[in-house]
């Protein structure tokens, strides 16, 4: 069964592209703060030559008010609209969001405030854009060998035979419903994740969608979600054949059971943790399995109803 599994993860990934090896900058010679409780402790008392020099470290930064904070999402925002952006100075101005919100009281408790609910843009990747899907970090922790394997092989795919982007998150998080235990009775919610895929210079497109559950919660920023299902959705390949291929895509090319495959390889597998540092009306950073590099997500709207 494994091999089986295998077989059609990797299948499935090589088709539509969706995956690529970890990039992963090198801080080991620039005392990069994680985001462990202990690890922003270290934050409030690290030398300034931790930072940037165009970037204030903590002890010596005035930010101290609301328009303060806006100022560090704006840098944070425009770093990552670069077209190259530095890695570091992200990482840098997530912390710096982190602390600062946390002085001010703003953008925290994400799992119970009702704003990680609605649709969010992915605006920065510390990888390959595909990891914004829960689907290959669950497809990692299920089979980390052999999905390096894999990685390395579709990341040696060049532009404009692969592109990837843009990528999308719908959150529906019923904060009401909130519970700490593992596999509450009540589901807490769904997160409905789609990244577009083309490849072979833009002539064959899809949308890579990934429907997850939301199981439970870890704390007050952290929401568990089960993989269930994953589909190349919208494919043109599909439409270009009119009535026959909407018939195969309505009946014949069913979603692919991912999370229920993943859990016969390895037993959990399917779960992962969507750890999310700072989230308001407007910017959300977002960590996977206790990942150490941030997801950046703006906001494309509210859930419906939701009121500010």
């Amino acid at each position: 069964m494994k091999f089986a599994v295998l077989a059609i993860a990797s299948s499935a990934c090589l088709q539509i592209n969706t995956v690529t090896a970890f990039v992963c900058p090198d801080f080991s010679q620039r005392n990069i703060i994680h985001r462990s409780q202990r690890q922003r402790q270290a934050l409030r008392s690290s030398q300034n030559d931790d930072f940037p020099s165009d970037t204030p470290s903590p002890e010596t930064s005035s930010y101290d008010s609301r328009s303060d904070l806006d100022q560090i999402k704006s840098k944070l925002v425009a770093e990552c609209n670069q077209s190259s952006p530095s890695a570091f100075t992200i990482s840098t101005l997530v912390n710096e969001l982190e602390y600062y919100s946390e002085q001010v009281g703003i953008g925290q408790g994400s799992a119970n405030s009702g704003l990680l609910s609605g649709e969010w843009e992915l605006l920065h990747s510390p990888e390959d854009i595909t990891r914004a899907s829960p689907f290959f970090w669950a497809f990692r922790k299920a089979l980390p060998d052999q999905s390096k394997q894999i990685y390395d092989i579709t990341d040696a795919i060049p532009a404009p035979l692969k592109e990837v982007g843009p990528a999308f998150q719908a959150i529906d998080l019923d904060a009401s419903n909130v519970s700490s235990s593992y596999g509450s009775a009540n589901d807490m919610g769904s997160l409905v994740s789609r990244v577009k895929v083309a490849t072979l210079a833009g002539q064959a497109t899809s949308i890579m969608t990934t429907r997850c559950t939301i199981v439970g919660t870890e704390g007050v920023d952290t929401i568990r979600l089960r993989v269930d299902t994953t589909k190349p959705e919208e494919s043109t390949i599909l439409q270009k054949l009119g009535p026959l291929g909407k018939f195969i895509d309505e009946n014949v090319a069913q979603p692919f059971p991912s999370g229920e495959a993943l859990e016969q390889v390895q037993a959990g597998s399917s779960e992962v943790t969507m750890k999310t540092t700072f989230c308001d009306e407007s910017l959300r950073t977002t960590f996977y399995n206790e990942g150490t590099d941030a997801f950046v997500w703006k906001r494309k709207s509210f859930s419906a109803g939701f009121e500010i």
